[in-house]
């Protein structure tokens, strides 16, 4: 039997997608690396926004035609959208032959293969190119955001132990993984449930002391009660990027306050000079939502201004979207999806021209750089300053050819708004 996973949606999803690829390997189940080869499609769906339900239920009425005309045997469908919605999806789609939630891995392997023996010891096949992956440190959360569903779909926080996780690290470096992407719903609430207190900066040192690997990199940090004695952790440790993803959502405390973040403004800026005192090389990345049902047009003035004032190094921005049983659901949708888009084109606005003035900064320095790609000749890379998947790239002219994967150091001769161009000086 030959199974193809889709994996819809975030970094998390990615996880567990290759766990589940690495459980079904592990039963002797062969992975096809496409639909038209595979007898049986998982899909790992995403629930999370408007934009991410739409792409899973496309994405199963495609593999329901498949199943139709028989191209397909089975079909199963997991994920965040099936937690929410499996009764609902199994009247409208009854060519899906099973749902199931999130993290059902053996629930899965079951239904594809009721006789097969499985035995679930982490392993884990990397759909992500072998110089990254990510580490999902924990599961749920806790956090009482009045947009957000994930509680709904993923359940409340459950952190995994350091030593499984140092364990986990040193299996993906020992494949060839350079860089390491922590991963969470709320990466700075690890450890409360397990040790009774927030233990981020006693993961990252023991990362860093253990798993060998040359980068580790934060996502996903939440600012409410944020952990104040992991900054010294990132900045003295020189396999810890100087790098925090901190999703801001917004910058008008009377939006804050409705979205039930827990923080103002006013604390919102003490953290960031805190932290840039603190680790001053320190990149930071954030997400915004706009169109939020109380948000104003001055809501919207107050966060490009605080974008203008605060300079984040990277941004990305969200519209607004009602979710079914959270908080904000009352408050209806009232905002057109034209003004919604207008006021996310003027948030990025605002912060291309920031982005091309950091970029431009950047021109004659010298950066080490991650090759990731060869194109026609010229390579893609990311420097240190750069997430995986979400951030700038590095475009590299070399006179020598370069491994994928390996690290050079790069003059940077021009820039653009979210690009960086340059050449190598030694590998």
């Amino acid at each position: 039997m030959r199974v193809h996973i889709v994996t819809l949606g975030c970094s998390k999803n990615t996880v567990d997608s290759e766990i589940l690829a690495g459980h079904l390997k592990a039963n002797n189940m062969e992975m096809a690396n496409s639909v038209e080869d595979a007898d049986t499609l998982v899909i790992n769906t995403c629930g999370f926004i408007d934009a991410a339900k739409e792409e899973s239920v496309n994405t199963i009425l495609e593999a329901a035609e498949l199943k139709k005309n028989g191209s397909l045997q089975r079909l199963v469908v997991a994920g965040c959208l099936s937690e929410r919605y499996g009764d609902d999806l199994r009247k409208e789609i009854p060519e899906v032959d099973h749902f199931f939630g999130t993290e059902a891995y053996e629930q899965i392997i079951k239904a594809i293969s009721p006789d097969l023996k499985y035995s679930l010891l982490g392993e884990r096949i990397l759909s992500t190119p072998q110089h990254f992956a990510y580490l999902k440190i924990s599961e749920g959360c806790d956090n009482p955001c009045s947009f957000c569903a994930i509680p709904i779909m993923r359940g409340t926080h459950r952190s995994t132990p350091i030593e499984t996780l140092v364990k986990n690290a040193q299996n993906l470096v020992s494949q060839g993984v350079k860089e390491i992407v922590l991963v969470a719903q709320d990466l700075t609430y690890y450890g409360l449930d397990i040790y009774d207190k927030r233990r981020l900066a006693d993961l990252l040192t023991a990362l860093s002391d253990e798993s060998g690997a040359d980068w580790i990199r934060c996502m996903y940090a939440y600012p409410a009660k944020f952990p104040l004695d992991v900054l010294p952790v990132i900045r003295d440790r020189a396999n810890i990027c100087n790098y925090l993803d901190m999703p801001l959502q917004h910058a008008s405390t009377n939006v804050l306050k409705n979205m039930r973040r827990g923080i103002t403004r006013r604390a919102t800026e003490e953290l960031l000079d805190t932290i840039r005192q603190q680790v001053p090389d320190i990149v930071l990345r954030s997400t915004f939502i706009v169109g939020y049902p109380s948000e104003t047009e001055a809501d919207v003035d107050e966060l490009v201004e605080f974008l203008e004032k605060q300079q984040l190094d990277r941004v990305g921005v969200f519209q607004y979207s009602q979710e079914d049983d959270t908080y904000a659901y009352i408050l209806g949708d009232p905002l057109s999806s034209e003004i919604k888009e207008a006021r996310m084109q003027r948030v990025m606005d605002a912060q291309r021209a920031i982005s091309l003035e950091k970029n431009r900064a950047k021109i004659g320095s010298i950066q080490r750089v991650l090759i990731e790609e060869n194109i026609g000749g010229e390579y893609r890379g990311r420097t240190e300053a750069d997430a995986p998947e979400v951030d700038n790239d590095a475009y590299v002219t070399s006179d020598t050819s370069l491994e994928i994967g390996s690290f050079v150091m790069v003059e940077v001769d021009d820039a653009e708004e979210f690009d960086l161009f340059g050449h190598t000086l030694f590998a």
